[in-house]
Order: structure tokens, then sequence, then C-alpha cells
């Protein structure tokens, strides 16, 4: 009885590390063609996604100003014509798409070409209010490169025509720092894959079309 149940455990460690490994390594393999690197690789596409990451006060943290960085770069390469920051506005002490657009606006960005996503508190939430409340059919999606796979497969499993330009993260943070994220990661798309082709469960907030001028 003893051995049986040793035996489960350790069926049971297994699966739960190899199950998150597998979702990673196919949201990788499944999204490569929609990935790139290099920002001039990006095809002219009218609007940017960037994805709230965190601010402190009125400024945003590292990670979200390099992701908000490669949205601008691609604005000033004329591969984008609008940005849509997307992120937390959960509640009135925490706005994270109002630091967003700040931020981009001290590089060069007008706030005409700006859009706000207040209700964007997950990957997923993001993606799937693109279409009805921004009638956003086709993207660039912009992140660091840990979370690209998981973005881009999620957007166009929810119908967005995405493509995703990575901003570096190896060799920019410290590796266990790098190595956490990932390892997140690797449950986020677990969580991911159930969202988009099991529950499709809805946001929380949709509310009216809104639309990108």
């Amino acid at each position: 009885m003893f051995k049986n149940l040793r035996r489960l455990i350790v069926v049971g460690l297994g699966l739960s590390l190899l199950i998150p490994l597998v979702a990673l390594s196919y949201s990788h393999l499944a999204t490569a063609p929609f990935r790139v690197t290099t920002p001039t690789d990006a095809p002219p596409t009218r609007v940017a996604v960037v994805f709230g990451a965190g601010v402190r006060g009125d400024r945003p943290t590292r990670i979200l100003a390099e992701r908000i960085e490669g949205a601008v770069n691609l604005y000033h390469l004329g591969r984008v014509e609008k940005l849509l920051m997307t992120g937390d506005n959960s509640h009135a002490t925490y706005d994270e798409v109002t630091v967003m657009a700040r931020y981009a606006a001290s590089l060069g960005v007008p706030m005409r070409d700006i859009t706000l996503d207040y209700a964007g508190f997950s990957t997923y939430e993001s993606c799937y209010r693109l279409q009805p409340i921004f009638g956003v059919e086709q993207a660039v999606l912009v992140s660091q490169r840990y979370h690209m796979p998981r973005a881009v497969y999620t957007c166009r499993a929810l119908g967005v025509d995405a493509v995703g330009v990575g901003v570096p993260d190896w060799g920019r943070y410290a590796p266990p720092v790098l190595a956490q994220y990932t390892a997140r990661e690797a449950l986020a798309t677990v969580k991911a894959l159930l969202d988009v082709h099991v529950t499709r469960p809805r946001p929380t907030f949709l509310g009216p079309y809104e639309g990108i001028e």
C-alpha cells in the first residue's frame, strides 16, 4: 500500500513538472512563425499592443519601460500607427495604463495615437478585449521574449492576427530573476491553453465598443 502511494506521489510530481514544460514548448513551437526580435522585421500594422507589467507610483517598472520603449521604437520606425496600452486599473490608486501612456508620450508619441485599455487584468483578458472593445483584428504585440509565445498564442487563438516583437530579457536581467519568470511563465501557459481551448471565460469587464480612432 505504501509503495503504491509513493509511486502515485512520484508520478504526480513528475506530471506537475512535465505538463508545464510541454505546454511551454508547444507554445514556442506553435508561435515561432509569428514572433520576431528585430523591429524592422515586424509587418506594418496599424496597432501595437503593450501589456502592463507593474508601476511604482508614476513610473513604470524596468520591464514595463522596456516594453513601452519597444513599442515607441516601432511607432517611430513607421511600423505601427497607434499604441494600445493594456493593463490594470482595478482600483483608484493603481493605474498602469495612464503611467504607460505618459511614458510613451515623453518619448515622442502624441497622446492622440495612444489608446488605453483599463481592464487588461491579464494577458488573456487583454487579448480577449482587443476585438469586441477596440475593433482590433490585427496587431503587433510587444513584450519580453519569455512572455511572447503565450501572448501571441492567446491572441491568435482568440481570433486576432497577432505577431510578436520580443524585447530582450536574457542578458538584460539577472539570471535568477529570469529563471523565476520563465518558471512562472510555464505555469501560466498551462492556464492559457485551458482558457482558450476549454473554459473560454469572459473577461472581468467588456463594456461598450470603443474602437481606435
